[in-house]
């Protein structure tokens, strides 16, 4: 099993106290680095036991501290680690293990992947004809070719309808327009390729005549991906990352398209049957991670790829929320982060709010707050106000104006 490294942000010292304890580490010793009050935690899984031993005396040299936690592989020979320091902490113990050949070469290149994301995020995604930059961040508007989504006035199911649909969505100022033609609500049954097809690909085909915007197909179906990109799709968003459909990373990498990879636990229909986790980002790193891989191999090229952490796909209430909390996380990943909560149930839970119509504020909140946490684009069905809601939240966090 290959070393996995990732960075742990957490709210608040007493969420900081809670996974240290859940991690292994005793009371004694998180009350201590609690009290320390870190700016930066990396935890590395399944380490060989002398690149444990040489990371944790090179972060104690560097003013850091490394605790050792009980080992989760099977294999009992491997040795997990908790990095904590401030960012120059982990940069000279880099520098300094890379400097005695202690770091094997894909953890090097891990390591240093992290390191880069804290300073220099993706600037810029790529798709089959287009190369999006993202400072500022980006509005991918919702166009939802279903007659069942779980907010009624986003549904267009007549191609004319949403061809004018499509129209106003760029018109508020949508960056790219992301089109789908089977709902993807918890309960929502699949429906067959024609039936996705017949809905999806004659929009594409208008939309590209009639706008220069980059279009993105939300489909897990290869097939419906092979005839998108063909009629002029730029991007295919994967609400799977590439589980559901085993031929879907050849059909994007054939067709030169970007890729949205999302986290989901289980098909629309099931995925809310279970939303329990041990450790919730921890598995939707994992995922999304094994979706990067899978796209690098089969010929994808890194700049054409984003993640999604998947709000409401297979997550509680509370969890959507501790997503929110911890969206720095999904950086270590190296790729640009798109994020999804227009209008959904958590926001109608916090809210009390059982009416979708009635979650734009709440919507415009998470918005602004994914701007501060470093996301990069926001896919939403009320174009114009997220992104006078982005652009504020990006003025504050540059400390400029637009």
């Amino acid at each position: 099993m290959a070393p996995a490294i990732r960075q742990i942000v957490l709210p608040g010292q007493e969420e900081l106290h809670r996974e240290l304890a859940r991690s292994g580490i005793g009371q004694a010793e998180a009350d201590r680095l609690t009290e320390r009050a870190f700016s930066r935690l990396v935890k590395f899984s399944d380490l060989q036991p002398q690149t444990a031993e040489a990371l944790a005396e090179a972060m104690r040299q560097a003013g850091g501290e490394a605790l050792a936690l009980p080992a989760a592989a099977a294999d009992t020979s491997l040795r997990d680690l908790l990095l904590c320091g401030c960012e120059k902490d982990f940069r000279q113990a880099c520098r300094s293990c890379a400097r005695n050949g202690h770091l094997p070469g894909d953890l090097a290149a891990g390591l240093n992947r992290l390191l880069e994301s804290w300073i220099h995020p993706p600037a810029f995604l790529a798709g089959r004809s287009c190369r999006l930059e993202l400072d500022p961040p980006l509005i991918m508007g919702i166009l939802n070719v279903t007659p069942d989504s779980f907010y009624p006035d986003s549904r267009h199911l007549a191609t004319d309808q949403a061809l004018r649909r499509g129209l106003q969505l760029a018109a508020e100022g949508a960056d790219l327009i992301d089109i789908g033609g089977e709902s993807t609500r918890p309960g929502a049954p699949e429906i067959s390729l024609q039936e996705e097809l017949d809905r999806v690909i004659p929009v594409v085909e208008r939309l590209r005549k009639e706008t220069d915007r980059p279009l993105s197909v939300d489909t897990c179906k290869s097939g419906v991906a092979r005839a998108a990109i063909a009629a002029g799709a730029d991007f295919i968003n994967d609400i799977s990352g590439l589980r559901f459909d085993r031929q879907m990373a050849e059909v994007v990498a054939e067709g030169g398209a970007g890729l949205f990879l999302m986290h989901t636990r289980g098909r629309p229909d099931t995925m809310q049957q279970d939303t329990s986790y041990t450790d919730l980002l921890g598995d939707i790193l994992a995922y999304l991670q094994l979706g990067i891989d899978r796209a690098i191999q089969v010929g994808i090229p890194e700049e054409r790829l984003a993640v999604d952490p998947g709000i409401g796909f297979g997550k509680s209430p509370r969890g959507n929320l501790e997503i929110l909390q911890r969206l720095p996380e999904l950086h270590g990943l190296g790729r640009p982060v798109l994020l999804g909560t227009s209008r959904k149930s958590f926001i109608g839970r916090v809210l009390r709010q059982t009416d979708p119509a009635q979650r734009l504020v709440g919507s415009l909140a998470t918005v602004a707050l994914g701007v501060a946490a470093g996301v990069q684009m926001f896919r939403v069905h009320d174009v114009r106000a997220s992104k006078e809601a982005a652009l504020m939240a990006w003025a504050v966090r540059r400390q400029s104006d637009i």
